[in-house]
């Protein structure tokens, strides 16, 4: 534990480098006698043994590992019960196929229609949410009328608007981007309602005491309090308007992931069908390990609900 002084003169407590105080033990014969290497501690030297020299390569190999082995076992189960094409096809089949899709461009096609609709659906849910949930976190008399709403309608799962989207604006991109905005809006305005109410009184008072109006407030105590958990429900809602996205462009449109799915069914591909699958997890894996999770990360540590490592 150390104790240092910021820039107003305060005292803070850091408990980052809580182990540098503790007593190591050394190897027999070290530091405290006998015929080991002086200084060589034994704590040091089992740790930097057990520890990867590169740890994200590392951790990128187990989170590979698992699904190698899934391909692998997929081949030898197909070739080895003779299973027919049309009823799940080959490893080869569906790389052929993915080859096939890429060089005549209907890959880039559906997967630019899919991602420009969840970038306006979500973008639209963000935009409408987060000001909705902080006036729920402010005022008590919105959150009392408001929550019973919020709580029913975040449990009906992003494909149960499908029918009446459909209805509404059409097939196409109004009733799909309709299904994505629902399966974010909801998730969004619950955890920033969450993430306003968690802030301190006492915070919001000590702003107020040394002379915060109104915006300075909100742009500096309420929406960073409730940041964190704005970007825990933008993860969340994300996934669901992912999976709600592959259900409505199998029935609303005519482009995208869903719809190449659907259209395949129709001709009994189903190496073009199991290669949809692998791209749509493909993606979802890239967006939430590569953009979400560490915006969130970033966001816990900026705030300072933790150190960083």
């Amino acid at each position: 534990m150390t104790f240092r002084e910021n820039a107003d003169g305060v005292g803070q407590v850091s408990l980052q480098q809580a182990g540098r105080g503790r007593p190591r033990s050394r190897r027999p014969g070290g530091a405290g006698g006998g015929r080991g290497v002086p200084g060589i501690e034994m704590g040091d030297s089992v740790a930097t043994a057990a520890m990867p020299r590169f740890p994200r390569l590392w951790a990128a190999l187990k989170f590979v590992a698992p699904l190698l082995f899934l391909v692998l076992l997929w081949e030898v189960v197909v070739k080895a019960f003779g299973v027919e094409p049309r009823i799940f096809p080959s490893v080869e089949a569906v790389a052929g196929a993915g080859l096939e899709t890429m060089q005549d461009g209907t890959l880039v096609r559906h997967i630019g229609a899919s991602l420009w609709r969840v970038a306006v659906g979500t973008s639209l849910a963000i935009a409408v949410s987060v000001p909705l949930g902080v006036a729920m976190g402010l005022s008590p008399a919105v959150s009392i009328f408001l929550t019973p709403l919020f709580r029913f309608f975040s449990v009906l799962a992003g494909i149960a608007w499908i029918p009446i989207a459909t209805l509404w604006f059409g097939y196409g991109f109004g009733a799909i981007t309709f299904v994505i905005f629902n399966a974010v809006f909801f998730v969004v305005a619950y955890n920033t309602l969450l993430g306003v109410s968690r802030i301190p009184m006492a915070l919001r008072q000590a702003a107020a005491s040394l002379g915060a109006g109104g915006w300075a407030m909100l742009t500096q105590v309420i929406l960073p309090g409730a940041l964190p958990n704005i970007v825990t429900g933008v993860r969340t809602g994300l996934g669901f308007a992912w999976r709600g996205l592959i259900a409505a462009e199998m029935i609303a449109t005519n482009v995208g992931l869903g719809y190449m799915l659907f259209l395949a069914r129709d001709f009994y591909r189903t190496e073009v069908i199991v290669f949809g699958m692998i791209v749509i997890g493909i993606l979802w894996l890239l967006i939430d390990r590569l953009l979400l999770a560490p915006l969130e990360r970033a966001t816990i540590e900026r705030w300072g609900m933790v150190d960083r490592a």
